[in-house]
């Protein structure tokens, strides 16, 4: 009997655990949740990837000041490595940008026929490499984003020459790939259908990733100007041949309206204005050289604690005037000091306009044809490619100053004023301070990109800026890269451990490799 009962149990238990199998899949399955995601999104989301940040890269190439060196507020201003001034780059690349391009194209597979998707990833993802690189130096490369896909939970971090090595292969075979005759990706966000030029048709797409991706080639190539200059000139050569932005109709950038996409960075500076102020060789800059896009990127406002009361600010050039590189709050304040003092609720300088270049609705701008056409001015300078540089040149900066009206509230800028700019003794194209002429202009026209706006400073030595010695953490020079996030001495310990031993430290003045010492 007791057999029985057993075995009546045994197929009772049997044939519940049947029926459960039966509608397993069924009832675990979220009828709400997402299973499956279109890589073109993944891709459309990585393409607002890092620029750089006001009291970082900004800070370094002394377009922008925070003088207020308590705790929080110390930086780049007082020459200190600070976990939280060095993060960003890191921290919007790595687990959002790169992991969802790495995933985008493990989802497309190879084989896939949606080429052109898969090479505008592959395009994007080299920039973002290289700003990773042109920042940090050794950086998790060939194992980065690959926790899900190889279960690689602490990526190596792979030599920077290298990875540079590769970016340019990545480049080239990706360019190489696109397809006028193949998929339209909708979802781009520079030159798909929502994008600011609203293309429809694969043939445009594809010329425009064309121009894009040589852009980013020559970009790359003017990178080994100073360690090899034929290698430099070789590249940069092809890119020209291939066919980079002519116009800014090619420009990639992305718009933002300020209120269901806001810019993040630039709401900060509204938000935290007391500490926003441009610095003093920025401002005089634009001064000395009565630079017509002035009025729009630098103003002074009543309250400098409260800009956003104040939408009509003071932008008339000659009031504009730029904090001190290497002062603190404390000694611009004091009355019988030699600064200006203090005004309501900050201090009497100027500061970035929140309503037009650094308003919370401005466009972000990663690669242009004025850039390029800067970059090339320098290469013929060099006899690398063909052409006049001084042709280059001017185009770059007519070029600059006709995307200004892209930004809130800013009207065109009258030919006559631009004319008048190009004709100024301190900006007029001559042979004997083209270098100086060219990426002083390059400083200018990337006022929003911090992280170009370092690698070239650091690369050409230009604009000729003093150094910050408000103290020795320098050595009496500028900081050369960023320090690694003090998490990775834990989280990714033996992989981290190995990188600064590579490039003689983990600290603000150790080098990539292309920034030789002249």
């Amino acid at each position: 009997m007791k057999a029985i009962k057993h075995y009546i149990l045994a197929a009772a238990a049997l044939m519940f655990a049947g029926a459960c199998d039966q509608d397993f899949v069924e009832i675990n399955t979220d009828p709400y949740a997402v299973n499956e995601i279109d890589p073109a999104l993944l891709f459309a989301g990585a393409q607002r990837s890092h620029l750089g940040t006001w009291e970082a890269e900004h800070t370094i190439v002394q377009h922008f000041v925070n003088p207020y060196n308590q705790g929080a507020t110390l930086g780049f201003n007082f020459n200190q490595d600070i976990d939280g001034v060095n993060n960003p780059k890191w921290d919007q690349s790595y687990p959002s940008v790169l992991r969802s391009m790495i995933h985008a194209i493990d989802l497309l597979g190879e084989g896939t026929d949606r080429v052109n998707l898969l090479s505008m990833i592959r395009i994007w993802k080299a920039q973002v490499f290289m700003g990773l690189v042109d920042n940090y130096g050794d950086v998790p490369y060939f194992e980065a984003g690959r926790a899900v896909g190889d279960l690689i939970y602490t990526p190596k971090y792979d030599d920077d020459a290298v990875i540079y090595a590769d970016l340019e292969k990545e480049l080239r075979e990706a360019i190489a790939s696109l397809d006028p005759n193949a998929d339209f990706v909708p979802e781009d966000l520079f030159y798909g259908i929502n994008s600011p030029k609203a293309i429809n048709n694969a043939t445009t797409q594809v010329e425009k990733w064309r121009k894009l991706g040589y852009s980013l080639l020559l970009r790359l190539g003017m990178r080994y100007s100073k360690i090899d200059e034929a290698k430099a000139a070789a590249i940069v050569q092809d890119a020209v041949d291939g066919g980079v932005m002519t116009s800014n109709d090619d420009n990639a950038y992305v718009k933002y309206d300020g209120t269901l996409y806001v810019h993040a960075v630039n709401n900060n500076l509204r938000n935290f204005s007391q500490f926003n102020y441009a610095a003093e060789p920025f401002v005089d800059q634009l001064k000395n050289t009565n630079d017509p896009r002035g009025k729009w990127i630098v103003a002074n406002f009543a309250d400098p604690g409260a800009v956003a009361a104040d939408n009509n600010p003071d932008t008339d050039l000659s009031n504009q005037f730029g904090v001190p590189i290497g002062v603190t709050n404390t000694q611009i304040s004091d009355p019988e000091g030699p600064y200006r003092g203090s005004r309501a609720g900050g201090l009497n300088y100027s500061q970035f306009n929140i309503w037009t270049i650094a308003s919370p609705a401005a466009p972000e701008f990663w690669v242009t044809y004025a850039q390029t056409s800067l970059l090339m001015a320098e290469a013929a300078y060099r006899g690398w490619i063909d052409g006049d540089p001084q042709e280059y040149y001017e185009n770059a900066i007519r070029a600059d100053m006709a995307v200004y009206p892209l930004y809130p509230g800013v009207e065109p800028i009258p030919d006559t004023d631009v004319d008048a700019y190009l004709a100024h003794p301190d900006v007029a194209y001559n042979d004997g301070d083209a270098l100086k002429l060219i990426n002083t202009q390059y400083w200018i026209v990337n006022i929003r990109n911090g992280t170009e706006a370092f690698a070239n400073f650091r690369r050409s030595g230009y604009p000729e800026l003093s150094p910050n010695l408000f103290n020795n953490n320098l050595n009496g020079g500028f900081a050369r890269r960023m320090s690694y996030p003090d998490r990775e001495a834990s989280a990714n310990a033996e992989n981290y451990a190995k990188a600064p031993a590579a490039m003689g430290g983990d600290n603000l003045t150790s080098r990539v490799f292309w920034d030789v010492e002249n």
